[in-house]
């Protein structure tokens, strides 16, 4: 099995969601982690444009062919974008989870909230 890989210029949740920040946008997915940990992604339910999400609060699922997970919103807000592409090839997230295998972004409502996230060492340390 190939080494994770953590890239350094996200933040990360408990949850094992990650987030790019980019102004007042925030793209949200799962780590290699939470994808390893899922096994072959089969389904993606995601939020829809316009739904207002909370911070840590449920979104949306990822079903693999182990178990149904629930993917959690990292920050609060209005979601602007999803993944489209993840209705037909859900795998994606498994082969690339932190480019093509994006899930959704939000406009953030409250940027104090950004400052909760987890660094990249901070996440690593997390996973022990």
């Amino acid at each position: 099995m190939s080494e994770l890989t953590y890239p350094e210029n996200l933040r990360y949740t408990p949850e094992h969601e990650w987030i790019a920040i980019d102004g007042d946008q925030a793209k949200v997915g799962v780590t290699a982690y939470a994808q390893d940990a899922l096994g072959d992604v089969v389904y993606v339910s995601l939020p829809a444009v316009g739904d207002t999400v909370a911070a840590g609060e449920s979104c949306g699922e990822v079903e693999s062919t182990k178990s149904v997970s629930d993917l959690y919103s990292p920050v609060s807000g209005e979601v602007v974008a999803v993944n489209e592409e993840l209705d037909s090839t859900p795998e994606t997230v498994n082969s690339d989870p932190y480019e093509a295998g994006w899930m959704f972004t939000v406009k953030v409502s409250d940027p104090a909230e950004l400052d909760k996230l987890m660094d990249v060492e901070a996440y690593k340390a997390q996973l022990g």
